[in-house]
Parts: structure tokens; C-alpha cells; sequence
């Protein structure tokens, strides 16, 4: 099939999921008109932000103005994710999307959004793997010790994630879920905080970003036992994935996507698309994204509209069976 008529068929798949924006417009047409702002939900410095950054400033030129990157954390992403809801729908704000864009329907009896009604996807920019990484003076060498040691001691020890209900949060849940143990959730408002504090000692363990551990690893500051996905990272051949090393089935993922408020034109939504996967093709991108430990995607709007439909079943069911509530 002619890769023009997918691209068009895709699209009107997503529009129809997540609320058609207008049609092609004049002003659409001379998008972008002023600095485009990408609100990152986290703090500078994490994996998100990483991927807001690397992105950005290529389609900054792309895009003939700039491309701001705003970081509004808080409430386990929401204060961002308002921010972009409430805006003008005219492509120049919006958010990148991570798994408690998806979660936190689930996770909060109220949620100032419905997904699918004030949003529309545009494309999921990258993936990287989490790490399960425990401070050196844990007495565990590999993820079947340490859930021995777990299960020998419960709720003795505890893991630090980027906020209840984010990605780290809800890995490293599954994680004690299969493996039958306790340990105590200590919430961060970003991946980096809690990643320094696991350096500093003052957490045990956490279900950590390639992005933001792999430094520290390299550094002995931190022991890896095992990676979060289905496949060993490169940058880690030699580490085992949790699955290999004692928890059968084990994957959790994680994603950075960028949506815009629902109402945005078609136009632009095309255009967005268009620059970001070029941009992402880049050989100077491809190999700086690799550097991080992040994995390009880049999929259609209509693939993106129903990978986050399928995350929030995925994970929305394991926030209701394990009980997880904001806090």
C-alpha cells in the first residue's frame, strides 16, 4: 500500500478515537506562528525530560520556531496535563505523554480529563528500558536474592519512583506482586530525585530509567540485577532481563509520546507527525537517543491512540488489584 494513503488512513483512525480536530485551516496552514511549548510533567534532568530535550531542539528548526520545553510537575502529572488540556487547541502547546497520562484515571477517583475526549495523540517519540537497580549495600547480588531477601524480610525495605502511579511506581508494583513481597514505596515528584537518593543510600531499590541509572551503574554507585523489558538492553548485554533471572513473565516498559489538546487542527496534528518522525530518523538523533538508552518508535497517531488505550487496561488493572491510590 502507497506509504502516503497509510500515513492519511492511519489518521483518520486516531481522529475518530480521540475527537476530530477541525479541518485544514489558513491559519493551520502557517503553523507554527509563535515558540511551541512541550510541557514535561516531570523535573529536569529525568528520563522524560531527556527525550522533551533531544526532540525538541531538532524540531525546533524543523519547525522554523522554537521549541520550549516547560517542566510543570505535581500530582502525579496532572498539574501538566491540565496545563495542556485547558489550552488553546492550536498545536502550540503540548505534553509529553508518559504511562500516568493512561494510569491516572485509574489511580484517582477524579481526574480533571477523560483520555480519549480532550486529547488527541500525535506519536510515540521513544521507549527505554527500566532497570531494577539496588543500592551496593544491599545484600543482594541478583533478583533472585533480593526476593529472597524480601520475602525474609517484609516491609523492611523500600524502592523510591518518580510518583505514585508513574512508571517506575507501577514496575516496580508488579514486580513485588509476582514475586509475593513487601516493601515500602517512598514517591518522588521525578525519576532523578529519587534515582540521586538511591545513590545518596537513602533508599534501598527502585524500578529506575536506562536513561537516568546507567551512569551510575557504570559508576558502582549502583548494581543492576535485571532489565524491566522482554529483551536485554544493549547498552547492558550482560545484564539479565527480570524474566531471565527468576520472575517468569515479567516486562514492564516504559514510553514518552507527545499528545496535543483535542480540538487541534488536522493540519497541524499531520505536520507534528511528519517533522518529529523525520527528526527521529536522523542518524545524529538515532545515535544521541541510543547514548541514553532510548529506543526511537515514532508510530502513526492511530498506533499511538491505541497503545495508550491498551496501557491503561494493562495497568489499570494492576492499580485496582494491587490497591494502588493517590496519595
Amino acid at each position: 500500500m502507497n506509504t502516503k494513503r497509510q500515513f492519511f488512513s492511519a489518521s483518520l483512525v486516531v481522529f475518530a478515537a480521540f475527537g476530530a480536530p477541525p479541518a485544514f485551516s489558513a491559519e493551520s496552514s502557517a503553523y507554527p506562528q509563535r515558540p511551541v511549548r512541550l510541557v514535561v510533567p516531570y523535573s529536569a534532568g529525568g528520563s522524560t525530560d531527556t527525550v522533551a530535550r533531544i526532540t525538541g531542539a531538532r524540531l525546533s528548526e524543523r519547525l522554523g520556531q522554537q521549541v520550549v520545553i516547560d517542566n510543570r510537575t505535581g500530582a502525579g502529572t496532572i498539574i501538566g496535563t491540565e496545563i495542556v488540556k485547558d489550552a488553546t487547541p492550536d498545536g502550540h502547546i503540548l505534553l509529553m505523554a508518559t504511562p500516568p497520562l493512561a494510569v491516572n484515571p485509574s489511580l484517582y477517583a477524579r481526574v480533571p480529563y477523560v483520555l480519549d475526549r480532550d486529547f488527541v495523540a500525535i506519536t510515540n517519540i521513544a521507549g527505554s528500558s527500566n532497570l531494577l537497580v539496588v543500592h551496593p549495600s544491599m545484600p543482594a547480588a541478583s533478583v533472585k536474592e533480593l526476593i529472597a531477601l524480601l520475602k525474609a524480610n517484609p516491609g523492611k525495605y523500600n524502592y523510591g519512583s518518580s510518583g505514585v502511579g508513574g512508571a517506575g511506581h507501577l514496575a516496580m508494583a508488579l514486580f513485588t506482586s509476582m514475586a509475593g513481597v513487601e516493601a515500602l514505596h517512598v514517591p518522588y515528584k521525578g525519576g532523578a530525585p529519587a534515582v540521586a537518593d538511591l545513590v545518596a543510600g537513602r533508599l534501598n531499590m527502585m524500578m529506575a530509567n536506562l536513561t537516568t541509572a546507567q551512569p551510575h551503574i557504570r559508576a558502582g554507585k549502583l548494581k543492576g540485577l535485571g532489565v524491566g523489558k522482554a529483551k536485554r538492553s544493549p547498552l547492558f548485554p550482560e545484564m539479565p532481563t527480570v524474566a531471565e533471572a527468576g520472575l517468569k513473565g515479567y516486562e514492564a516498559n516504559n514510553w514518552n509520546g507527545v499528545v496535543a489538546p483535542r480540538g487541534t487542527p488536522r493540519a497541524v496534528i499531520e505536520r507534528l507527525h511528519k517533522d518529529i518522525v523525520a527528526t527521529l530518523q536522523e542518524p545524529a538523533i538515532a545515535e544521541r537517543m541510543a547514548r541514553a538508552g532510548l529506543e526511537p518508535i515514532g508510530d502513526t497517531p492511530a498506533g499511538f491512540a491505541q497503545y495508550l488505550k491498551s496501557e491503561a487496561a494493562k495497568w489499570g488493572g494492576l492499580v485496582k488489584t494491587a490497591g494502588i491510590k493517590a496519595e
